[in-house]
């Protein structure tokens, strides 16, 4: 018997072999575009009316919207599954912010610059919004026309390159300088590429901290151009000597000579030593000074637990409060006549005891 004409859409589309997509709300899904109206985005997904973005939705999706045309396939979220005109209501606003994330991507991975505005300033940089996304450029990536005058950039458009971009972590960060300064950049980074660990340079200090020195060398590219890399020496690679502050080794301006110990390649910066030009004093410190000898130093500290002895920069040794009478016979910077208890280079420590100078009371 012949098959009977459908008289149903259900009958329809058993008839055809065709399954009727049922949209749920809070999905998300594919579709495509089959109008496109001042205040209207018709979606095909496949079930038995059409999907619709208005009202708000159309309003957040504006500028996504008008670069869409029909035919397009887009990715939609489902808001609900059914209006009062029995439409699927749908949102675009998931796909219009993946855009704009893929955008970041690729300037990325271009290198280009976009456009951004300055929104509020706080400890670590500035708070800009892009493409209506909030973003981070950290104080270090403004050029230095803009060190001190930050304030000046809030509300105001500027250029940035966009420098990391990680969407699940709602982490977008950009540099300023890089736009401003980028020939500076380009030279320092083929500086860099011209540098190896273990190197020597010279160098001249251009800041100084309480924990290290800041050092500008320059490496020369070719011939007739030369880039700029700076560079850290921390406290503990300025001398063998223990240093307290270093404004009293070194003032700006200072030439310097520096070993390279890494190369920060993302940072543009320097892990530099001084001290590791010369060697290690511990390292003849037990042909010099054996267990057992009688040797002069000078006091480098009083502290409570004992007296601490130098001998040469870098070697000093400890006097244990438990070998003295008193601490008030010791300051710093007297010459002292010790014996050399033990000795650990390893460790760079040296245990002493005072050469006694007048017989001890009751010693007969």
């Amino acid at each position: 018997m012949a098959n009977q004409a459908p008289k149903t859409m259900e009958e329809l589309l058993a008839q055809s072999g065709t399954q009727l997509k049922i949209p749920q709300k809070g999905s998300i899904i594919e579709g495509v575009i089959t109008d496109i109206t001042k205040k209207m985005v018709i979606v095909d997904i496949g079930g038995k009316t059409e999907g619709v973005v208005t009202d708000k939705e159309f309003e957040l999706a504006t500028d996504f919207i008008d670069d869409l045309g029909v035919g397009d396939t887009v990715s939609v979220y489902v808001i609900s599954s059914e209006n009062d005109r029995g439409q699927t209501l749908l949102s675009l606003k998931k796909a219009a912010m993946d855009k704009k994330w893929d955008i970041f991507t690729q300037a990325l991975e271009k290198n280009s610059s976009l456009g951004v505005k300055g929104v509020e300033l706080n400890k670590g940089g500035m708070i800009v919004l892009a493409a209506g996304i909030r973003g981070f450029v950290p104080s270090s990536q403004f050029g230095k026309k803009h060190l001190g005058k930050l304030q000046d950039l809030i509300n105001k458009k500027f250029d940035v390159k966009v420098i990391e971009v990680d969407r699940e972590k709602n982490r977008l960060i950009f540099s300023e300088r890089h736009v401003s300064e980028q020939n500076i950049i380009e030279q320092r980074d083929a500086a860099l590429d011209k540098i190896k660990v273990e190197d020597a340079l010279n160098g001249i200090v251009s800041g100084i901290m309480p924990f290290g020195l800041f050092i500008t060398v320059e490496v020369t590219i070719d011939g007739e151009k030369s880039g700029q890399v700076e560079g850290l020496v921390h406290i503990s690679e300025m001398s063998w000597m223990k240093v307290e502050d270093p404004n009293k080794l070194f003032k700006v301006g200072d030439k310097v000579d520096v070993k390279v110990l890494g190369i920060d390649q993302a940072a543009g910066k320097l892990n530099l030593s001084i001290k590791q030009l010369s060697n290690d004093p511990w390292q003849t410190a037990v042909e010099k000074y054996p267990v057992g000898s009688t040797v002069s130093g000078k006091i480098s500290r009083v502290e409570s637990f004992g007296v601490f002895v130098n001998f040469e920069p870098g070697v000093d040794g400890l006097i244990h409060i438990s070998k003295l009478a008193s601490l008030e016979d010791y300051k710093e910077d007297d010459k002292v006549t010790v014996n050399v208890e033990s000795m650990e280079p390893d460790k760079r420590r040296m245990s002493l005891s005072p050469v006694l100078t007048t017989v001890p009371m009751g010693y007969k």
